[in-house]
């Protein structure tokens, strides 16, 4: 027998579980099942209610094994063709699953919960078997319908065993039925009935009503009563005499206030401006699907250039991604962008609520926003028609998912262009290795910007040998340079942006009698001490412990405090410049879901004279009165076991010395290292990111690293570190048969396994294998085979395509 059939993917399915299963659509819910709704299903041996998405309805075989749709979750599909194409992409690509996707793309207010209802079985008749409290909670149900676990828990007090009791001897029914986390905000409305009114006689005042609503055609109950001074009564009379009709109408909360004054000045570009922005153009409307970087250096005004290709993209009615790595960067992107396009942007990022956040998705699904700003959230964006993405920054490690599913914005980004024809841009200062290499291949286009905008030039900057400062008696984290920088800045009533790439007080705490180092009993890494609660802290599983009083090992009373944080820098800065306003911006000063627009408002208002921040200070802002920025520490990544180590360096380095001299003034750098001959400090110092890409690229060639391979590491973890090593062993083993036989085609160079190199974290035990290979069906076919095998509790193992850091 053949009837539709929909194509059902199971939320909370893993491995071999996840995949489309084939059900059949009731009549009465023919017009409803969509590819793209939700539906609940009954899902194996118990037909346990279930959620499921459908990705495709057609025409097929329906048998006495074929399980039938319960119900259709949404009135129309949440899902368009494009995100159905994507959901599958991420499921080949990234090693996660079906609903891993589905739920990354959807705003997590949209998602669905199934909560459990219990409601009696009126067809029980043996209540001798029941227990006294069973028999008042089936009572209780018989007499009141349905009720959820919640209400029947505050009523009686149960546990689960009375209710498994219930559902065993058939007495209740459980029935899961979806809630949504978030509901839409609506406002009552009212407009002039379609239907003759006329014999109706109205009141001096009810006509006075009628004349505001005829003239706005519809407007709020609220508005009514403000302009009006009636009462909701009159209001309802009106309704109730079929003169006014009244409707919902939904408001969306917007993370931002609009610029309804729009400044929609002309916007004059350079020389080397123009070409990159004409080559953009003609890119955008090539309808070809490109790539292309557009590199220059810091201050070269490519937000300039992103204003005017967003002007030609948008005039067409196309939708536009804007993406920065950090949420710091948001406010000064919003506020460029709505003076100009006013409430035509919508904001994406993870500080926002979840109502601001479902409402924004809402407004662009409406065609309400043409364009969206945000961190890698937005590009989920759900337009229809995709004119243009942006990257800014995208060589920042920020841009890749480090949960499932494992993305880089920059796939989706290219998948999303192709799909709808479009162009996407990436951009930087310093790009990512392997963006520069694909723009000097021809695999991207290069458009570059080699001079700073308008009178601006490149900072001077300035290398301090930090063990000459300790030789001659400056034991100060901060150099005599850099002291007398920001002291002339500041007595000139200009600013200072320091830069310490890592929080807290002290990086660690050692007993000075016999070593011991106060280390997280969770994790493997020693616990950092904050001054601002005065506690030692893990900043892997948040752990906080008071600083013992005596050594545990040892019973000494001597602690040595070592390294320093940004809050200890804080003390020595105001030790320094006593009278100096100082912020400090990390992630514990940054705690508030307004924290970070709230700060960097008051320091480009000139509230603040010294920003001390970690990496999230060094990238893209634009603050023309700082003059002066410090770089404290500049090696300490330089020795990390991640081969992007020396490019990360480079690029942070490169980055936080262009926050300087960005108007008429030229600024200063001053960069405090303990290893100042270090080439890859010298090349920062010059802003030579060309010389920097000759080095490294011959490096990553010598050491076989990306760009001439892809980076596959695989994890196992437990709560038990022999199970961790066993699992990943397995892995191992089953590669290593997988290559000498079926899959003798494939070339790689395996590493491990071994322990990772935190390797515990939150109690629980990791082990990694890592890979060097091309990426291609072919060896995701094999890694999907390897790690499928049954894992025994609290175990887990995770695939990761080219992770930005190996821990």
């Amino acid at each position: 027998m053949y009837n539709q059939v929909a194509e059902v993917v199971i939320d909370g399915a893993a491995g071999s579980f996840d995949r489309c299963y084939t059900y059949s659509i009731p009549m009465h819910l023919i017009k409803f099942a969509k590819a793209g709704c939700r539906v609940l299903v009954p899902f194996g041996k118990g037909n346990t209610h279930k959620q499921g998405m459908i990705l495709k309805v057609l025409d097929g075989e329906i048998t006495s094994k074929t399980k039938e749709i319960i119900s259709v979750t949404d009135d129309t599909p949440i899902l368009n063709d494009e995100m159905i194409k994507m959901c599958i992409w991420l499921k080949n690509n990234v090693f996660c699953s079906y609903f891993d996707a589905i739920h990354i793309m959807l705003p997590a207010g949209l998602n669905y919960n199934l909560t459990d209802y219990y409601s009696a079985n009126y067809e029980f008749s043996s209540t001798s078997l029941l227990n006294e409290q069973e028999n008042e909670i089936y009572k209780f149900l018989f007499d009141n319908g349905e009720q959820s676990l919640k209400k029947i828990t505050q009523a009686f007090g149960c546990n689960d065993d009375a209710l498994s009791s219930l559902l065993s001897k058939q007495a209740v029914i459980k029935t899961a039925v979806p809630t949504r986390r978030m509901q839409d905000i609506t406002r009552r409305w009212v407009k002039i009935s379609p239907d003759k009114f006329g014999s109706v006689k109205l009141t001096a005042r009810q006509q006075e009503i009628v004349d505001v609503v005829e003239m706005s055609e519809s407007v709020s109950v609220k508005e009514l009563q403000y302009f009006t001074g009636v009462s909701s009564s009159v209001i309802n009379t009106l309704i109730s005499k079929g003169v006014l009709v009244a409707f919902e109408k939904q408001e969306f909360r917007l993370p931002y206030v609009p610029d309804t004054a729009l400044k929609r000045e002309e916007i004059i570009l350079t020389d080397e401006q123009n070409i990159a922005f004409d080559g953009l153009c003609k890119l955008s409307k090539s309808n070809t699907g490109e790539t292309a970087l557009l590199y220059g250096v810091t201050g070269s005004g490519k937000t300039k250039v992103f204003l005017r290709l967003v002007d030609e993209v948008s005039s067409r009615g196309e939708g536009v991604i804007i993406m920065v790595p950090e949420i710091a960067l948001t406010p000064q992107m919003i506020k460029i962008f709505s003076e100009r396009y006013g409430s035509k942007i919508a904001v994406f990022h993870s500080a926002m609520s979840l109502g601001q956040r479902m409402d924004e998705y809402n407004r662009i699904k409406q065609g309400k926003a043409l364009i969206a700003i945000g961190t890698r959230s937005a590009i989920f964006a759900p337009f229809s028609k995709l004119g243009l993405i942006i990257i800014d920054e995208e060589q920042e490690h920020t841009y890749k998912s480090e949960k499932s599913p494992r993305f880089h914005t920059r796939d989706l980004a290219r998948f999303r262009t192709h799909y709808h024809n479009g162009l996407l841009c990436l951009a930087s200062a310093t790009p990512s290795v392997e963006s520069y290499s694909n723009a000097l291949s021809g695999k991207y286009k290069l458009f570059t910007l080699s001079e700073r905008y308008g009178n601006a030039v490149l900072p001077e900057v300035s290398l301090v040998d930090m063990k000459k400062e300790f030789i001659d008696g400056n034991s100060s984290d901060i150099s005599r340079e850099l002291a007398e920088r920001i002291d002339e800045a500041i007595g000139n009533n200009k600013q200072a942006i320091i830069l310490l790439n890592r929080r807290g007080h002290n990086t660690y705490v050692s007993c000075n009698g016999c070593g011991y180092v106060a280390a997280c009993e969770n994790c493997s890494i020693s616990l950092t001490y904050h001054s601002a609660n005065k506690r030692l802290m893990c900043h892997y599983c948040g752990a906080s412990h008071p600083v013992p009083k005596v050594c545990p090992e040892c019973g000494s009373e001597y602690f040595h405090f070592s390294g320093t944080g940004t809050q200890k820098l804080e003390e020595e800065l105001k030790l320094l410049f006593p009278t100096a306003r100082i912020l400090r911006l990390d992630a514990d000063s940054t705690t508030t879901r307004d924290s970070y627009s709230n700060y960097l408002t008051a320091f480009a208002n000139g509230e603040y004279d010294i920003m001390i921040g970690t990496q999230m200070v060094a990238k893209g802002l634009d603050f023309p009165n700082v003059t002066v920025v410090g770089v404290v520490g500049a090696d300490k990544a330089l020795y990390s076991d991640d081969y992007r180590g020396f490019e990360r360096t480079f690029s942070l380095l490169t980055q936080v010395i262009g926050r300087a001299g960005r108007a008429d003034n030229r600024g200063v750098a001053v960069i405090q290292s303990n290893d100042t001959d270090n080439n890859i400090i010298t090349l920062a110092k010059s802003q030579d990111y060309d010389a920097f890409f000759n080095e490294e690229i011959l490096n990553r060639k010598l050491m076989i690293f990306p760009p001439y391979c892809d980076i596959c590491m695989i994890y196992a973890q437990s709560t038990d570190s022999i199970v961790a090593y066993d699992t990943i062993n397995q892995v191992f083993k089953n590669i290593k048969s997988m290559v000498d036989n079926d899959f003798n085609d494939i070339k790689l160079i395996i590493l491990g396994p071994s322990a990772a190199s935190v390797p515990k974290i939150n109690n629980k035990y990791r082990y990694r294998i890592i890979i060097k290979t091309k990426n291609n069906a072919r060896f995701r076919e094999m890694i999907n085979c390897a790690t499928n095998i049954k894992l025994k509790k609290d175990t887990y193992i995770g695939v990761d395509i080219n992770p930005e850091n190996i821990i």
